[in-house]
């Protein structure tokens, strides 16, 4: 690059002989003195060495020579001020190319180096080449840094020493030598040209900025050095990184033709601080939608705060994502789980609140509660320190009245929830590697359609995924592995759960997760899970086994389909229920269980795969589906594939409806389910009182609440043998149980009818 070529710019200061007029002895600004009519300076037109040029006697301590026109100095453009002179005669002095650095409106730009070393005359008429660089960056070889604020120069030289002496000066040359600094590689646009310092204190925002606007298509390059960035800053071209910058962390470093992660580790030469800052130029950027991680392990030392990484977003609802690397968690006691006792106040009435709680100041937002009547998967989604309130993700089962709970605030490699809202946020590829030291992502409390695809949750500490509000709603995670910490322990030891949700309509797709306390605890309803694999089995004979998933509510609305349940059970519970007594609405309803293999070994004959467990009296069943499923327990018979849970109560029969359980396959199950439930009965005496039991046969241990039909296999004979052709009435919900039907004839016989019987009307 030469700006006298490409740009027409005169450098060259006039020669002497055109006058003298233009030669200060002073600093060359407007109204300083000039060597026109000198005394002690003269043009000699005939020298032997340099033809026309410029005696001078020294006769001050310091004797200057500026150029009075204005020399301009472009940014990204270094000047080469050459002067060739001898002594004559008298006292021999120094001699350097200095110069006067302008600004704008003719001020003096202060703190520069307007001064070349000096060197000594030595022997007279010996020529003397003496040269200064001048540039605005601070390149090796450049003798006068000026930075972006000098806009020209009056440049000359300087004699010092003793004065007296006589010297004759050559025509001053200034000539532009940028290439000089040019790199190998004429693409890269060095930010040292544009004044970047790189001493880690001096802000050089406006040095990158400027180097960027002047790249047109080439690189900006960024040398060794640390460059402190106080504002932030938008780099259109692609940067290329030796030195390493700073920032405050509400400043952004947004580079648009290289945004990835290892852009920003070169950046930033950390790989926390740059996630952060990438994470930060992703939400604020509008050129791009991902943040590719490149592949890279980025090794995490403490929990992120999403929200603290991005502080001019409270929230955000623009799609964006996260994808193709691994983030990896590095023990310390930055992950160590706190846990705080407090005494609080529960009213039913006031579903999700607890009051008066004991220094409530200390209680994280995100904290999981423990306590006498508390579910599953409850959390403080927010708090109110001055009214001393907590607000839940769901309200307690069985906690009225003050006692003491106890929160347990785990630690989440990325911790979302200091965002009010975070919707359409994406993470793709990604392994979070939580290596039994965290927890893998707690959501925001609000928000819709956070997704996750193809990412491993590998060893989570306590739970992979965390909602503790809305910010679920509409969730998907499809084709993601949840691998857990707890393999070795027995079931019953387990404590980690893979994933929580509170609002409506996830899709939970073609995951695979192994021995969890619970794949998923999922309250809300709407939700799809199709096509997973999950299993919680150990190697202790008869043991136990924990529902690998849970659903929390009444009306569900739920399709489970085409799963792969090995070793643990579909559960069903309101535990979330404020009161938990059935008092109107639909009580459990709308649920589809289809097409699903159930597998189970080595497991205590009471295990089912099924379960419904209610919280409170007076619930039933009111529209479930169960149809196509591979019910099979190897090493082993387990007594039935479904069951009631009654810890707490069990159901009221004598209102189940739209109860379909059929078509389904059983190998290792003693007692098979079906629902309607087709008996064969065979009366071997006569008699006009058939008692037929259903042997337990109707799903959940139901009662007979109606047949459907009576068809004879057969003749109806009576005790001479003579056949009868009679129809019988029926009478359902006999027995203790209420489990059996009657069949009630016009007249005492025997035969074999086939029995339809239903549990449901």
């Amino acid at each position: 690059m030469n700006k006298a070529i490409t740009e027409g710019i005169n450098f060259m200061p006039p020669a002497f002989q055109l006058g003298l007029d233009v030669w200060s002895s002073g600093d060359g600004t407007p109204g300083s003195d000039t060597y026109d009519g000198a005394p002690n300076a003269a043009f000699v037109p005939a020298d032997a060495d340099f033809g026309g040029c410029l005696e001078l006697q020294k006769t001050s301590a310091l004797q200057k020579l500026r150029y009075v026109g204005q020399t301009p100095l472009l940014p990204g453009c270094y000047l080469q001020i050459k002067v060739r002179i001898k002594a004559i005669s008298g006292n021999l002095p120094s001699v350097r190319v200095a110069g006067w650095a302008g600004g704008a409106g003719g001020a003096h730009v202060a703190g520069v180096t307007e001064r070349t070393p000096a060197v000594t005359l030595t022997t007279y008429g010996d020529v003397v080449e003496v040269t200064g660089i001048v540039g605005s960056g601070n390149r090796g070889g450049v003798d006068m840094p000026w930075g972006r604020a000098a806009l020209y120069g009056h440049f000359g030289l300087d004699l010092e020493g003793p004065s007296g002496g006589i010297v004759r000066i050559d025509d001053i040359e200034i000539t532009d030598i940028t290439g000089v600094f040019l790199r190998d590689m004429l693409s890269l646009v060095d930010v040292r040209d544009y004044g970047a310092v790189g001493d880690g204190v001096s802000n050089d925002s406006a040095a990158f900025e400027a180097a960027d606007a002047a790249a047109g298509g080439r690189r900006v390059f960024v040398p060794e050095g640390s460059y402190f960035l106080g504002e932030t800053v938008n780099l259109q071209s692609e940067v290329e990184f030796e030195g390493t910058v700073s920032m405050p962390v509400d400043k952004m470093l947004i580079l648009t033709k290289n945004y990835n992660l290892p852009a920003y580790i070169s950046a930033f030469g950390n790989e926390e601080t740059a996630f952060r800052k990438a994470f930060q130029a992703l939400l604020n950027g509008v050129d791009h939608e991902s943040l590719d991680l490149g592949g890279r392990k980025v090794m995490i030392t403490a929990p992120i705060d999403m929200q603290a990484a991005v502080p001019n977003r409270d929230s955000y609802s623009t799609r964006r994502v996260i994808r193709n690397g691994q983030l990896e968690a590095v023990d310390g006691p930055a992950w160590d789980t706190e846990t705080f006792t407090s005494q609080a106040t529960y009213d039913p009435a006031n579903q999700r609140i607890l009051t008066n709680v004991v220094n409530i100041a200390n209680i994280p937002v995100g904290a999981r509660v423990t306590g006498a009547g508390v579910g599953r998967e409850i959390y403080v989604r927010s708090k109110n320190v001055g009214a001393g309130e907590i607000t839940l993700n769901a309200p307690l089962y069985d906690a009225a009245g003050t006692q003491v709970f106890t929160f347990h605030s785990y630690k989440y490699m990325l911790d979302f929830s200091g965002f009010s809202s975070l919707s359409k946020f994406n993470l793709q590829n990604i392994e979070f590697q939580c290596n039994n030291t965290c927890s893998g992502m707690l959501l925001a409390p609000a928000g819709a359609t956070f997704a996750l695809f193809d990412c491993f949750i590998s060893r989570p500490k306590d739970r992979g995924i965390t909602s503790i509000g809305g910010g679920c709603q509409g969730m998907l995670i499809d084709g993601c592995q949840f691998l857990s910490a707890e393999e070795g322990a027995n079931v019953a030891d387990r404590t980690t759960i893979a994933f929580n949700v509170n609002a409506n309509d996830v899709k939970l797709r073609h995951n695979r997760a192994t021995n969890f306390r619970h794949f998923g605890v999922m309250a809300g309803q709407n939700h799809m899970i199709l096509g997973n694999h999950f299993f919680q089995g150990d190697a202790v004979p008869n043991g136990p086994r924990t529902a690998g998933i849970v659903v929390v509510g009444t009306y569900a609305s739920c399709t489970f389909a085409e799963n792969y349940v090995d070793n643990c059970s579909f559960e069903w519970t309101n535990e979330q229920d404020a009161d938990p007594d059935f008092t109107g609405g639909f009580s459990f309803s709308s649920m589809s269980i289809t097409d699903n293999i159930f597998l189970s070994g080595e497991v205590a004959p009471w295990f089912s795969y099924i379960v419904i467990k209610p919280h409170g009296v007076g619930h039933f069943i009111n529209g479930m589906t169960v149809t196509g499923n591979k019910f099979r327990s190897i090493n082993g018979y387990i007594d039935r594939a479904d069951r009631v849970d009654t810890s707490f109560s069990g159901l009221n029969y004598d209102r189940t409806k739209n109860l379909i359980f059929e078509g389904n396959m059983y190998h290792g199950v003693s007692i098979q389910s079906e629902n309607p439930l087709r008996l064969e009965y065979e009366q071997t005496t006569v008699s006009d009182n058939w008692l037929i039991d259903t042997e337990g046969r109707l799903p959940f241990g139901a009662e007979s609440r109606g047949v459907q039909s009576v068809v004879a296999q057969g003749p109806l004979t009576v005790s001479d043998g003579g056949i009868r052709y009679l129809t019988p009435y029926t009478q359902s919900q006999q027995g203790a149980g209420q489990e059996m039907i009657r069949l009630r004839w016009s007249e005492p016989v025997r035969g074999t009818v086939i029995a339809t019987v239903r549990a449901d009307k």
